[in-house]
């Protein structure tokens, strides 16, 4: 891990942003065309450290410390307000062991808006990792435990107990999803499921591959939940037929938003619905990639149907909707994490219908993206030496 002194670099968002009406071939939308492009605006960009394969970065509600799985297995941190704002490093102990290899390793990580404080204190986080299995088996694992921080350059996490696990273990180390997100009101914990690039399981109920479960926060089946009285695995299912989420997030209204990886073509921004079945292998915007054909939704096959689709794909890395001020036309807005698109989308919500406002090009693969306490948005870059900025406007 090294350490960056601060060095600011200044553009406009007129000079990052790609407007999508001139990529227009690039996304469909399940509303109108996309918007217009945002105001000329000048745009910081602050290193504020590198980091070995960075893939969830959450600041702990009430602080300046922000928190970074490695997927490699290590949990770090920066004190965003130590050494004038260039940030201060440390470590955290009491992780899992993870099943690391493809797209397995460490994964999320979340707080409880609750528990926030000016102090880190003691507190609840959530942990999500792949984990190994019988025969050489892999699936997901959320665990929950108490952090503190007792020395400003260590942390430690105790009590760690697993309480969801993806079911069932299979082989392959591909497409885990594993995101979490807590309710508004706290009550509820929804898990983000992937299909394992199993395929067809996604669109059987016996399991959670290709799902999203719905649990209360100690890790039980929610009071409530569409098929709660089938018992199982099943109970905790709140939606289904999805491929690889790798975003999760609440809008104002309390509505959940996420966003999935297609196959070759057909990446989703999906509305969540109770119950609903969302496709996937069934139907899909994209096709597989053996060239073999995946028929489109229509209006009467039955699926609930995304907000918004990419091809060619943006090949999301997370998303978050956008509440802060420091960006102000972007309330309420998604802001997506690229890969392959190497930048920032950013999705115009307006009540169930989306449809992508921009892209800014950050010229490298983005894993991560969170919303800072002063409403700055700060993103992870993907891969070793992935480095950590700070986007601030001026």
């Amino acid at each position: 891990m090294t350490k960056f002194s601060k060095l600011p670099f200044i553009l406009s968002l007129s000079t990052l942003a790609l407007a999508s009406c001139a990529m227009g071939e690039n996304v469909d939308s399940a509303d109108a065309g996309a918007a217009g492009a945002t105001a000329d605006v000048a745009l910081s960009i602050d290193p504020m450290g590198e980091f070995n394969e960075p893939w969830a970065i959450e600041f702990a509600p009430g602080t300046n410390m922000l928190f970074i799985t490695e997927k490699s297995g290590a949990l770090k941190f920066i004190d965003t307000a130590a050494n004038d704002g260039a940030g201060r490093m440390g470590s955290v102990s009491g992780v899992p062991e993870v099943a690391y290899g493809g797209q397995g390793g460490l994964g999320d990580i979340v707080f409880l808006e609750s528990e926030a404080g000016a102090d880190i204190g003691e507190r609840t986080v959530y942990l999500s990792w792949a984990e190994m299995g019988d025969g050489g088996t892999r699936g997901a694992a959320v665990g929950r435990g108490t952090l503190s921080c007792a020395a400003a350059d260590a942390c430690a996490i105790s009590g760690l107990e697993v309480i969801w696990r993806q079911a069932p273990k299979v082989e392959g180390r591909g497409q885990y999803s594993h995101r979490i997100s807590v309710s508004p009101d706290e009550q509820h914990l929804f898990i983000a499921s992937g299909d394992r690039k199993k395929q067809t399981p996604a669109q059987d109920t016996t399991n959670t591959l290709g799902s999203i479960v719905r649990l209360n926060l100690d890790g039980t089946p929610a009071e409530g939940n569409p098929m709660a009285d089938q018992g199982g695995v099943t109970a905790q299912i709140w939606s289904y037929g999805h491929r690889n989420i790798l975003g999760m997030d609440f809008d104002s209204e309390g509505r959940l938003w996420e966003i999935e990886h297609g196959p070759a073509g057909g990446d989703e921004l999906n509305l969540v619905k109770e119950g609903q079945n969302y496709g996937w292998p069934t139907r899909s915007y994209g096709e597989n990639y053996n060239g073999d054909p995946i028929p489109d939704h229509t209006e009467d096959d039955g699926f609930a149907k995304p907000a918004a689709h990419w091809t060619p794909v943006i090949a999301p890395g997370d998303m978050i909707i956008y509440s802060g001020d420091m960006f102000g036309p972007w309330q309420g807005d998604a802001i997506i994490a690229g890969l392959v698109s190497q930048g920032l989308v950013r999705v115009e919500l307006d009540g169930e219908t989306a449809a992508e406002a921009e892209r800014y090009d950050m010229g490298a693969r983005i894993r991560s993206v969170e919303e800072g306490p002063d409403g700055s948005i700060w993103i992870a870059e993907d891969g070793p030496e992935g480095r950590i900025l700070k986007l601030s406007a001026q």
